[in-house]
Formats: C-alpha cells, structure tokens, sequence
C-alpha cells in the first residue's frame, strides 16, 4: 500500500532519520503532518527553516543564540561570570535553569568523551573551555551526566585544570546512576546543585 504512495514513503524515509523519534511513532508524526491544515502546516516548516537560518551557537558558552542576537546568559550582568558551569548538551543546560538557584555561567561540551561512538576530546568544546578558565574564573562545576562517559569526561577536564587556582565540584550523588539531567524533576537537581562537592 505505502509502495504506491511514493510521497509518503518519501516522508516516512526523512523521519526515520530523525534522532530519539521511536519508529513506532513514524507512522503517528506522518499522519500529524497530513492533517494539520494549510496554515498551520506552513507555519511548522517556516518555522523550521527561521529557526535553521537564525540560530547558531554562543562562541562563549556553545549554548544556542539568535545569529544577530546576544547569548542571554553570556551578556547578563546578573550572572556570576565567575562561575562556570560545565553540562554536556544543551537540554542540561535548560533542565538546570529551570530550577533557578544557579546564576553563574555555563559551557555546553556538545556530548562527552566516548571513543565507542568516536568521540575524543578534539571533539568537544574542551579547548574553549580551558581557554575560558584561564582568562576570569573561580569555580567549575562540573554537571555531567552520572554515566561512565560523563564521568570519565569530568576526570578529564579535572585532570587538566587541577594546577589552576580555582575551585573544581560536581553536583551532590543524590541523583540516579545512568540519568540525564533532562529527565530528573526540579527538586532533586536543584539539591545537587545546592550541595555539589569537590571534585
């Protein structure tokens, strides 16, 4: 049936190529699509296509930002620029704003070292990271996610900024071995957070 329906297998094809959306789903994301009526379905891919012109990443904190815009944590001067957070995407990065208790600065890796999947240390935004810490810094903190690759990243980074004078720590063990920062409730981040050691 779907054979001779060239363009819907055409669709189904570009969304199976989407990251984190389950194949059960393909077939429910299609259908949405078909359905929406004109108006709305023109402002979904306009919107795509804005946001895919307009936005590029912060060359401070590799968050996202506005292409002729300002990273609006980079150019608060409400935050603690002295106090840099390190999180590996940016979805941690938003899970630790909406908590509210943290008002220093963040650094966003891209991912973590993970040589299986062919990630290194070249390949994350490390380098700025450590160009950063150099110039006006305090105290990284180092909000990875509590997997075997966040971990061995925060090692890492520890390692190398060990003979700087600043403060290195992590965020409180209260959270569950093996989760992202992303899925885990408000409460239980901002008591990490609060509570964070030394690493």
């Amino acid at each position: 049936m779907i054979e001779n329906t060239p363009s819907l297998t055409a669709l189904l094809r570009q969304l199976q190529k989407v990251p984190y959306l389950a194949s059960k789903n393909l077939y429910l994301v299609a259908q949405y699509f078909l359905e929406l009526d004109k108006d709305s379905f023109e402002q979904l891919c306009g919107s795509l296509v804005n946001a895919k012109k307009n936005i590029q990443k912060c060359q401070t904190c590799w968050s996202w930002k506005e292409r002729d815009g300002k990273c609006f944590i980079c150019e608060s001067t409400k935050r603690d620029k002295r106090s840099i957070c390190v999180v590996e995407t940016w979805r941690d990065l938003i899970a630790l704003e909406k908590v509210g208790c943290y008002q220093g600065v963040y650094h966003v890796l891209g991912g973590s070292i993970c040589p299986l999947d062919g990630l290194g240390p070249d390949d994350l935004t490390l380098k700025q990271l450590f160009d950063r810490v150099k110039i006006d810094c305090d105290e990284v903190i180092l909000a990875l996610n509590q997997t075997p690759e966040g971990e061995a990243t925060a090692s890492y980074i520890a390692s190398k900024l060990r003979n700087l004078p600043l403060k290195i720590t992590c965020l409180a063990r209260g959270l569950p071995v093996g989760s992202s920062l992303d899925s885990i409730d408000r409460i239980t981040i901002s008591k990490a957070l609060i509570e964070r050691r030394n690493f």
